[in-house]
C-alpha cells in the first residue's frame, strides 16, 4: 500500500505522552502534523492513561503548541475509571483518591464524596498518577483496601516519558500498594478495551485508527479493541521490542514520528527470501535475519525485519537477528 495512512479511516485517536509531547515539551513535528490533518478534515481525538490533569488543562497545553482541541475530545482513563468504580460501589459513596486534581474532579463529577483518609472508611479507592503522590497516599490506599474498599487503577503504565528521560509511571505506584495488600486492582485504562470503546463511541467512528508509542498498552489495547494501530517510535517502545513482540502486540503500521502520517506509507513487499521496504532488503537465511541491501538502522529496515519475523514459523528466541536492526 502506498497511500497516506489516514485516508481510509474516519477518525485518528492518538495517545499523548510520547506521541504528541514529553512532559511540557512538544515532540518535533507532532503539532504540525496534527494541524495539517485537521485542515484536511480528519477528526482527531486523544486517548490517554494520564489522569492527573483535567481535560481543560491538557487542551490548554496543546493550544500552547498550536493544536486546538475541545476538552470533550480528550478521553482519559480517569473518567473510565470512575465509571468502572460506579459498577462496584453504591452511588454517593466515599472514595479515596490517589492521584491528581483531574482524577478528583472526575470522582466528584461521578457523584461520589471524597474521602480524606482511610479513617473515613471509603467504599472505594481509585488510583492514578500524579507527581506529588507520596508514601502516605499509598499507605492510606492500602489501609482502605484492607478494610474492604474496592480498588480501581486508571492504568498500569510502568514508565512515563519526560523531558529528562523515562520516569516511573503509575504502574510502579500500583505495584507498591499491591505488595502491601496482596491483591490487584481492576484497571480502567489502556490496554483494557473500555477506554478505546468510549473513544469510538464519542466520535461515532466506523473506521478508527489509533496511534501510540507503547506496545504494552497502546498497541496491545488497540488490538484487543479491534482497532488498527500505528506504532510511533518517539516514545517508550524500542526497535528491539517491536521486533520481538508476540502477535497480540504487533502494530499494523510503524512510523518514525507523527509527521509521517502526511507522507505515503511504504508497506514491506515479499521477496524470494524475505521482505523489502524503502530500498532495504531483509532476508531469512536459515535462522538468521539479516540485511542484504540497505541501511539496517533505517525505518524501512525495521518494517521489513518485522515482516520477516512476524511471517516466520520460528519464534523470535529461535532466530539470530542482525544486531544493527535493533541497536
Amino acid at each position: 500500500m502506498k497511500a497516506k495512512v489516514w485516508r481510509k479511516f474516519d477518525v485518528l485517536l492518538a495517545d499523548l505522552d510520547g506521541v504528541v509531547y514529553e512532559g511540557t515539551r512538544a515532540i518535533a513535528g507532532a503539532p504540525e502534523a496534527i494541524s495539517e490533518l485537521a485542515k484536511a478534515g480528519v477528526p482527531i481525538g486523544y486517548v490517554t492513561n494520564n489522569s492527573s490533569r483535567k481535560p481543560e488543562a491538557i487542551a490548554d497545553q496543546l493550544a500552547g503548541f498550536g493544536v486546538q482541541v475541545s476538552p470533550d475530545d480528550i478521553i482519559g482513563s480517569g473518567k473510565t475509571g470512575v465509571e468502572l468504580l460506579a459498577t462496584l460501589i453504591p452511588a454517593g459513596s466515599k472514595v479515596l483518591v490517589v492521584g491528581g486534581e483531574g482524577l478528583r474532579a472526575r470522582v466528584i463529577e461521578g457523584g461520589f464524596e471524597l474521602a480524606a483518609s482511610s479513617e473515613d472508611k471509603p467504599a472505594g479507592v481509585i488510583q492514578g498518577f500524579a507527581p506529588d503522590v507520596a508514601w502516605r497516599d499509598l499507605a492510606e490506599a492500602a489501609y482502605s483496601i484492607q478494610n474492604g474498599a474496592k480498588w480501581v487503577a486508571t492504568n498500569q503504565d510502568w514508565t512515563l516519558p519526560q523531558e529528562k528521560g523515562m520516569a516511573p509511571g503509575n504502574g510502579t505506584l500500583v505495584s507498591a500498594v499491591h505488595t502491601a495488600v496482596g491483591e490487584l486492582p481492576l484497571v480502567a485504562g489502556k490496554p483494557e478495551s473500555a477506554i478505546f470503546h468510549a473513544a469510538v463511541k464519542h466520535f461515532e467512528a466506523k473506521s478508527p485508527l489509533f496511534i501510540g508509542d507503547r506496545i504494552d498498552t497502546d498497541i496491545t489495547g488497540a488490538n484487543r479493541a479491534g482497532i488498527p494501530s500505528v506504532l510511533v517510535m518517539t516514545g517508550v517502545s524500542t526497535r528491539k521490542e517491536v521486533l520481538g513482540v508476540k502477535a497480540d502486540g504487533r502494530p499494523n503500521f510503524i512510523i518514525g514520528s507523527m509527521k509521517e502520517l502526511l507522507q505515503p506509507y511504504d508497506e514491506p513487499k515479499k521477496t524470494k527470501r524475505g521482505f523489502s521496504c524503502k530500498g532495504v532488503d531483509v532476508e531469512l537465511l536459515g535462522n538468521r535475519v539479516m540485511v542484504s541491501q540497505g541501511d539496517p538502522r533505517s525505518l524501512g529496515a525495521l518494517r521489513a525485519a518485522c515482516a520477516v519475523i512476524y511471517a516466520s514459523d520460528v519464534p523470535i528466541y529461535g532466530l539470530d537477528v542482525e544486531p544493527a536492526l535493533y541497536e
